[in-house]
């Protein structure tokens, strides 16, 4: 009865202690939401305060022992890679295709020899654990980039690029580490043994992940899973594939798990599933948990001893790893492609590293005591863990913290757009200027309103849109355009011109619902849309000009009209005779605006620095003739 009671006792406390880092780890969300912030830099502070150096609330034996939590880790890797495949959709990738295949192969190649001769020269440490911390740091990782995209609005071929970055390569480096922790076991071991053992483990997680992925898809599609309740079994079913995924292909091979989620989540989140965005809603919730849960306690594992044991050494190192060899691969792996200079840092500064170099660290240095060969020791351990765990910790703080600010240095954030009033005229503006790339923030009071739109997916800072406070929190200071969009005329005019008077907003133009108050505006100066006349010349392009009319309709979809002023030499000085052969397939120069003069343009018509150009076409022709002619816009 007593070892009963002590059994149920244990329990309770582990149960009181889990449901304490899943509480600790929504507060990091809230707070990383709360201050922009991505929420990791929170949940790794909250992981160190409860853990052995401080609070000592959690504590490896917390965990029954690393057996427990290295299976507890993996399914919640397993989950969290699942996530960042599923959203990583393929018609993104077109956005940087051969940055994106450089960065993952070269850019992968560079960090993890670059790294490996920097652990060995730095820290006096065996090749072998070199290697084994140069292939663990390759990864940057979705657990650390999801959040930090989360929170800095960047352009979508630098999103693409960190995102499937992060989704590979920590594919590429779990499997990598494990190969050379697996082959130091071997005898003398040849190249021949480290393309085995790589291929065996990347080979079987991508089999298994087509078919996990094959059979899912199969379910959803062709057979009636429960005519109730189809959306929560659709969500259930996504969820349980992840994880079968998982630990069947780890339990042929180890780690060749992560490759199986990665491989099942990006072809399930490319293949049209039926209630897609229920299944994205529900597994960002879950992973939200996990990922809590998961750098929580591993970072209350963290030893500062073994940190402090690096000394300057260590420092050194991450200062290599982060404003060396990060840097150089991106520069090297972005070359020729359509990404300004200040893009290119942006990607080199904001690389952080996540939950695959730290549990896979911790699983390792578990497992070294175990292994029988003279290049894996104690010491050994202790350097893997200690670097491993410094280098995330640096760079999650610093990179991952202040990421919001890097960006707003080096201007890579898109253009800041404020639309006051998130009714249907808002709403609908917003999802045309989100659509194009745009930064937007709606500002809206009525609570009601803010609920809609905010399950719409806007981005909406509740307050009143003419008060100045407001309008300077939700980002008036840097923003370019402001809409006044409400449907009161007297709020439109005022926001109107406190934007003009307080701010420096390059662009302002107010909604009149009145078509009476259109004189007025004007005549203060504010740039002035009615709603009846636009819905009158909306009508009469129905009427005489249907073609086009039906065309503007479906602009975003098909098509695109955008106006762009030329700043790039290859266009500048020549005639629109010449340029256009080289413009994107379906795309043309309809119009040229000059010292506040548009016309037509013939062919001989010759542009100029300066010039604003009108394109259309289709969309993404439209857009890649964007960055031709503005590669900073």
């Amino acid at each position: 009865m007593v070892a009963l009671a002590a059994a149920a006792g244990g329990s309770s406390s582990l149960l009181a202690l889990v449901a304490l880092i899943l509480a600790l780890g929504v507060v990091a969300q809230v707070l990383g939401d709360r201050f922009r912030v991505p929420s990791v830099l929170f949940l790794i502070i909250t992981g160190i305060l409860v853990g052995p150096e401080v609070l000592g609330l959690v504590e490896l034996e917390t965990f029954g022992g690393p057996t427990p939590l290295s299976a507890i880790v993996g399914f919640a890797v397993a989950i969290i890679v699942f996530e960042g495949a599923f959203h990583l959709k393929l018609d993104k990738l077109g956005e940087a295709p051969s940055a994106t295949f450089r960065l993952v192969t070269l850019g992968a190649a560079i960090s993890f020899v670059g790294t490996a001769i920097s652990v060995h020269y730095l820290l006096d440490a065996s090749w072998g654990i070199s290697f084994l911390v140069g292939s663990l740091l390759v990864a940057t990782g979705p657990t650390v980039v999801t959040p930090i995209l989360e929170v800095v609005a960047v352009r979508d071929r630098v999103e693409a690029v960190l995102e499937t970055e992060g989704i590979v390569n920590d594919v590429t480096a779990a499997i990598l580490a494990v190969v050379i922790f697996e082959t130091f076991r071997v005898q003398e071991p040849g190249v021949s043994e480290y393309v085995r053992l790589f291929a065996e483990r990347l080979g079987t997680g991508v089999l298994v992940g087509l078919i996990v992925a094959g059979v899912v898809w199969y379910l959803l599609r062709h057979v009636d899973l429960s005519p109730d309740n189809a959306p929560q079994n659709a969500r259930l079913l996504t969820l349980a594939g992840a994880v079968v995924a998982f630990a069947v292909a780890n339990s042929i091979y180890s780690e060749a798990g992560v490759a199986a989620t990665a491989t099942a989540g990006i072809l399930l989140g490319n293949a049209d599933l039926p209630y897609e965005e229920q299944i994205e809603s529900f597994k960002g919730d879950v992973t939200l948990l996990v990922l809590s849960f998961v750098f929580i306690a591993l970072a209350a594992l963290l030893e500062f001893e073994k940190l402090l044991d690096l000394g300057w050494q260590g420092i050194a190192l991450v200062l290599v790893v982060a404003l060396v060899l990060r840097p150089a691969l991106v520069f090297l792996s972005t070359t020729g492609d359509r990404f300004t200079s200040a893009e290119r840092w942006f990607i080199s500064l904001v690389g952080p590293r996540g939950i695959i170099p730290a549990s896979v660290a911790t699983l390792f240095a578990l497992e070294l005591s175990n292994v029988d060969s003279p290049i894996y020791n104690e010491a050994g351990a202790n350097v893997l863990v200690g670097t491993v765990f410094l280098v995330i910790l640096m760079t999650v703080v610093f990179e991952a913290g202040l990421a919001r600010q890097i960006a707003e240095a080096l201007d890579v954030i898109p253009m800041r757009v404020l639309v006051i009033g998130g009714g249907k005229v808002g709403r609908q503006l917003a999802a045309r200027l989100d659509d194009r790339g745009e930064n937007v923030v709606i500002i809206e009071k009525d609570p009601e309103i803010v609920e809609i739109a905010r399950e719409a997916g806007y981005t909406v800072h509740m307050g009143d849109g003419t008060d100045t406070d407001v309008l300077r929190s939700a980002g008036a200071g840097n923003a370019k355009i402001l809409v006044a969009a409400t449907g009161d005329d007297d709020a439109n005019l005022l926001a109107a011109q406190l934007a003009n008077s307080k701010f420096d907003i390059d662009t302002i133009i107010a909604r009149a619902n009145n078509p009476d108050n259109v004189e007025a505006f004007e005549d203060l100066g504010v740039r002035t849309i009615s709603s009846a006349m636009a819905t009158a010349w909306a009508i009469d392009n129905e009427i005489e000009r249907p073609a086009l009319a039906n065309w503007m309709t479906h602009i975003g979809r098909t098509g695109d009209v955008q106006e762009i002023q030329i700043t790039s030499d290859q266009f500048v000085g020549r005639t629109v005779r010449e340029i256009g052969p080289e413009l994107p397939e379906g795309c043309l120069i309809a119009l040229v605006s000059r010292n506040g003069e548009t016309q037509v343009p013939d062919a001989d018509f010759t542009l100029q620095d300066g010039d604003r150009i009108t394109l259309l076409g289709r969309r993404e022709g439209v857009r890649e003739a964007m960055d031709l002619c503005n590669p900073s816009g």
